[in-house]
């Protein structure tokens, strides 16, 4: 049974990575900026540390206000977007998709470095 919140859409990091270069979604690595150094950010992935206490006004402001537009969240293993996930959705968002792999990989699969997608280091 899963213990998480949020039972959503979820995509695998292919498909993101796919997608954001498309402009076909908005993806947000929400990890921490320690974490973006040590391993860079996927490639088509923008960075918003979910610690943040503006990050709703934040991501409201990229979305131009559009709560409808499509957001896919990425973090480490799957956890902290998957959570994040339901607090987005309990803000008004309503195109909520998670990447369940994460940056480093969880049960849901490898993740995006294992995968050798392109990554953005700077």
């Amino acid at each position: 049974m899963n213990s998480l919140p949020f039972d959503g859409n979820a995509i695998d990091p292919p498909t993101a990575h796919k997608l954001a270069l498309a402009g076909k979604i908005t993806l947000l690595d929400i990890r921490r900026p320690d974490e973006w150094k040590k391993t860079g950010s996927g490639e088509g992935a923008h960075r918003l540390d979910l610690r943040r206490k503006d990050f709703i006004t934040v991501l409201d402001g990229m979305l131009a206000g559009d709560k409808s537009k499509p957001v896919a969240l990425i973090c480490a293993r799957g956890v902290r977007s998957n959570r994040i996930s339901q607090k987005l959705i309990k803000a008004g968002f309503t195109n909520i998709i998670d990447v369940p792999e994460g940056m480093l990989g969880s049960k849901a699969g490898p993740g995006w470095i294992k995968r050798n997608l392109p990554l953005n280091r700077s």
